[in-house]
Parts: structure tokens; sequence; C-alpha cells
């Protein structure tokens, strides 16, 4: 059983900064990616940043310059620092990972999620 929680999200002002971390739990074997993905209200969910185990981190247009992420696979974590945030980056934010379990195939996992809002 693999689990994803998040933390860090919360109300802030505009122009302001906001941490999130992401924390994955279980007997997993390896994790090829880890990244951030958010659904705005009325919205369909979109990425805001991955970072592979082998690759090129890619950011989200709408957030390119103004975030950071990285991971950590062998605490198996992943962060994602975001500054000068906006209202339009209000949504509720989530983990996503690719994780193989000893025994069976890689497949997505997805964390319950974490608000973030940002007052005008």
């Amino acid at each position: 059983q693999v689990q994803l929680l998040e933390s860090g999200g919360g109300l802030v002002q505009a122009g302001g900064s906001l941490g999130l971390s992401c924390a994955a739990y279980g007997s997993i074997f390896r994790i090829d990616n880890m990244g951030w993905y958010r659904q705005a209200p009325g919205k369909q969910r979109e990425l805001v940043a991955t970072v592979p185990r082998d690759g090129t981190i890619v950011y989200a247009d709408s957030v390119k310059g103004r975030s950071t992420i990285s991971g950590d696979n062998a605490k198996k974590m992943v962060y994602l620092q975001m500054n000068s945030l906006k209202p339009e980056d209000t949504a509720v934010y989530y983990c996503n990972a690719y994780i193989s379990v000893s025994g069976l195939p890689p497949r997505v996992y997805w964390g319950p999620g974490t608000q973030v809002t940002v007052s005008s």
C-alpha cells in the first residue's frame, strides 16, 4: 500500500510565498517521478511541475520563474516552493508520483490534496 501525503497549504496574500511538501509512504521499490498538479474550482487538473528521477524538471508556463520543485528520492519526498503568488494560483494542490511497488508494475499515485488560497 502506497500513500502520498501533502502538507504546507494555507492562506497567503498576493505576492507572498508558500512551500508545499509531499511524503510517500509504503513498500516502495522505486520512484521514477514526483510532481505537483493543481485544480481550481470549475477547472481541470493541471500540471504545476514535475521532477523525474533522471531527467529534466518541467514547469508549467504559469509558474515558471516563480516556483521551484525539488525531490529527495532517499527520503521519498518532493517539495514545491512558490513565490510571488497570485490569486489565480488558488487551487487544491495534489502530489503525484510514479511508483513501483516490489513485484508489481509501476503506476501513478495521488495525494488527497492541500488547499492553497491566495488573497488579493
